[in-house]
């Protein structure tokens, strides 16, 4: 008999499953990110000088930046142009003592837990106008309050999963059933997630077998949330792209969380922006040499909670960009789409983009034999330009 292969377990994602995931915005009072939330949703939400102006949270799709959708749309000239989008919630500011209730701590750290991703924004501009709550400008403990707070929230949760549940599994003894060894692995699990975040860590930077992350994923913690660091800046320092926190901001990550982005940007920069049209803009930043950041943390945002896009494409009737997530399955993308097509998905017609640019159009891509046919459960894969076949005897193009 031949060897047995050896089979690779994939390895879990921390957080829920899904495509619709959103990404909030997370900082002290009066660090901008009302100002943040408005320019780049165009959206009317307070932006006054008041600790909590922003009491209910605020959620705005922006559109991902794409040159491949541009193309797309220039070449099938549709009626109806719908690109991919991030979800970003803008949630009121978090207070040291948040965990216990300071502020209005319980209820923005409850909105935190309704994200799937984190843009941390920290203040990096002196403004007498504009307060600061701790006082000062003082990064270093800026950033230490937020993740001792989100920590001290992960702490309560798993902590009250553990006096919830200690007598039973002590009862449950050495012995007992299938379910209960389940329950007490589920519960030792529990215990050393606690351990972890007790030590000072978070979540999401520990090594977790699958089944640990299963059971993590079930807590919805706020340390295992991906993190996204944006300095807010002065326009004067951002033009500059020179600012006396920035190294500081940059050694604190290094040291507490390698790896993590950190993106500069300039909330009042990004606002003159976003009250120009698109000439004057254009001519702006071309005269000052400068760009918005605006493109660069959405991207880098959407690729934080792992997410990805393909296209469906109609000559003179829609191009649309749909997420899902990285390594989908056809069947999981075309539920994007209906259910019911990704429930009766027979097969999938696929494009690559950079094929298809390069051939010019559909008929001589599929002339060069570079039209590919794909099973339901084959992996989309990233600008992929699809039609769903379905036995609904129609599909999504």
């Amino acid at each position: 008999m031949p060897p047995k292969k050896n089979v690779v377990e994939e390895k879990m994602q921390l957080g829920r499953p899904g495509n619709n995931l959103k990404i909030g915005v997370v900082g002290l009072p009066n660090v901008g990110k009302s100002t943040f939330f408005n320019a780049i949703t165009k959206s009317a939400v307070s932006a006054e000088n008041y600790p909590f102006c922003t009491i209910d949270p605020s959620v705005s799709r922006v559109a991902v930046p794409d040159e491949r959708f541009d193309w797309l749309v220039a070449q099938y000239q549709p009626s109806s142009r719908v690109p991919a989008f991030l979800s970003v919630t803008d949630i009121a500011g978090l207070v040291k003592g948040a965990a216990e209730g300071a502020g209005l701590g319980n209820a923005f750290l409850s909105h935190i837990s309704a994200v799937d991703g984190i843009f941390h924004m920290i203040r990096a501009f002196d403004d007498p106008d504009v307060v600061h709550v701790e006082g000062e400008v003082n990064p270093d403990r800026d950033l230490e309050i937020i993740h001792y707070e989100l920590r001290l929230k992960d702490l309560a949760m798993l902590n009250k999963y553990i006096g919830d549940n200690q007598r039973n599994i002590d009862r449950m003894g050495t012995g007992g059933s299938a379910d209960d060894k389940k329950k007490k692995d589920e519960f030792a699990m529990v215990v050393k997630v606690r351990d972890w975040v007790a030590a000072g860590n978070d979540v999401r930077k520990g090594e977790w077998t699958n089944k640990e992350i299963a059971v993590i994923n079930s807590q919805h913690l706020l340390t295992a949330k991906p993190v996204t660091y944006l300095v807010n800046l002065s326009e004067r320092d951002y033009l500059r792209k020179k600012n006396k926190f920035l190294p500081v901001i940059k050694k604190w990550i290094d040291e507490h969380n390698p790896g993590d982005k950190l993106i500069p940007f300039s909330g009042d920069f990004e606002t003159k922006l976003v009250n120009m049209d698109d000439a004057e803009r254009a001519a702006y930043l071309k005269e000052i040499n400068a760009a918005s950041a605006f493109p660069k943390i959405i991207l880098t945002g959407y690729d934080s909670l792992d997410l990805m896009h393909f296209f469906t494409a109609g000559q003179g009737t829609e191009v649309r960009g749909w997420t899902c997530r990285k390594k989908a399955k056809m069947t999981d993308a075309a539920r994007n789409v209906h259910n019911d097509i990704a429930d009766s998905l027979i097969q999938v017609d696929v494009m690559k983009f950079d094929e298809l640019k390069a051939a010019g159009s559909e008929a001589e891509l599929k002339a060069q034999g570079k039209l590919y046919i794909r099973g339901k459960d084959a992996l989309i894969e990233d600008g992929d330009i699809v039609y769903f076949r379905s036995g609904l005897g129609s599909a999504k193009k």
